[in-house]
């Protein structure tokens, strides 16, 4: 990993969000190809690199082998969402940062034997840690109105129904190349439009297969039990569904949201603000647009956390830290 196989995007604005200072501790939750990871060690921080992918923790195992006795990079080769517990594991008690770039990689998009995109044929398969069922799975045995609601809710693709019923009766579906063609033909798709249809399916089937809306929102939760005061988290999105639970979990941590009516009682809010009022959100200048188009959809929203303990979590952790 002597180059990144891919640009990190937002990469000043994350850092300049996260502050890091020498001896910071900060969890990269989405390690990837370790874009942010890198810049974070050389300010000096330890960093926690989280990552479900095999592929991907195995690509970093070169920079434990070459840390020495007192390494600032531990690898945890497990779901985000477990972080919490996962550094009381390591006796991590608290850290200074969190960041999170939400979202397939683009190493995972790149290779076709991954299965996440449709620009070259491969196996349909989608899944971020390769254990479980793969989205062919899915998709050859679940019911059609089930497919319909993950693509619908997942995707907001408006004609759900119609491509639910074209994917069951093309059955079984083995290649993101055969998605892709039944997706197309039941959107009469054209070539040479602007945006290809099969863009939604493929979203939403992957977010699916991955929980990854669920994982979200565990994570989030888990990094307002781990920030210290003053601790700062950082999150990319890329679409409106992961923006979405950002912006509300921020807003709801921080009290920033709107005025009540002033036709309602005013009951004051449910909890002292455990995230200060959040940063305005950031997105790619045309200098970084122009070198990398992935950014494009790109949104950091960023916070700093107050001295408030931590609300109830939620997540694989939470009864355990409840009891």
């Amino acid at each position: 990993m002597s180059a990144a196989p891919h640009i990190p995007v937002l990469l000043d604005e994350v850092v300049e969000a996260l502050d890091p200072k020498p001896g910071s501790v900060i969890i990269d939750a989405t390690f990837g190809a370790g874009g942010y990871t890198r810049a974070l060690l050389e300010a000096g921080a330890t960093v926690h690199g989280f990552d479900r992918d095999p592929d991907a923790i195995a690509a970093a195992r070169q920079w434990e082998e070459t840390a020495g006795d007192n390494p600032r990079l531990v690898l945890h080769p497990r779901r985000f969402s477990e972080m919490l517990d996962a550094m009381h594991e390591a006796g991590v008690a608290a850290v200074d940062g969190v960041v999170m770039d939400i979202g397939v990689s683009s190493m995972q998009l790149d290779q076709p034997g991954r299965g996440f995109a449709f620009s070259s044929d491969g196996p349909l398969d989608m899944r971020m840690s390769q254990e479980g069922e793969s989205a062919a799975d899915f998709l050859n045995t679940a019911p059609e109105e089930t497919i319909a609601d993950v693509l619908f809710q997942y995707g907001e693709e408006r004609q759900s129904r119609r491509v639910a019923r074209a994917i069951v009766a093309a059955r079984p579906l083995e290649t993101t190349g055969q998605l892709a063609h039944v997706v197309r033909k039941a959107l009469g798709y054209r070539p040479g439009a602007p945006k290809d249809p099969a863009t939604r399916s493929f979203q939403a089937i992957r977010i699916h297969v991955n929980g990854e809306l669920d994982e979200l929102e565990a994570a989030l939760s888990a990094s307002e039990a781990l920030l210290t005061e003053g601790g700062r988290l950082a999150v990319v999105s890329f679409h409106s569904l992961e923006d979405r639970i950002v912006k509300r979990f921020l807003r709801d941590a921080s009290n920033s949201g709107a005025a009540p009516s002033r036709h309602m009682p005013d009951v004051g809010p449910a909890h002292q603000p455990v995230f200060r009022k959040p940063a305005k959100a950031v997105r790619a200048g045309k200098t970084e647009l122009d070198r990398n188009p992935r950014a494009r959809s790109a949104v950091l929203r960023s916070a700093i956390r107050t001295a408030e303990p931590a609300r109830s979590p939620k997540g694989p952790d939470a009864e355990r830290i409840s009891a």
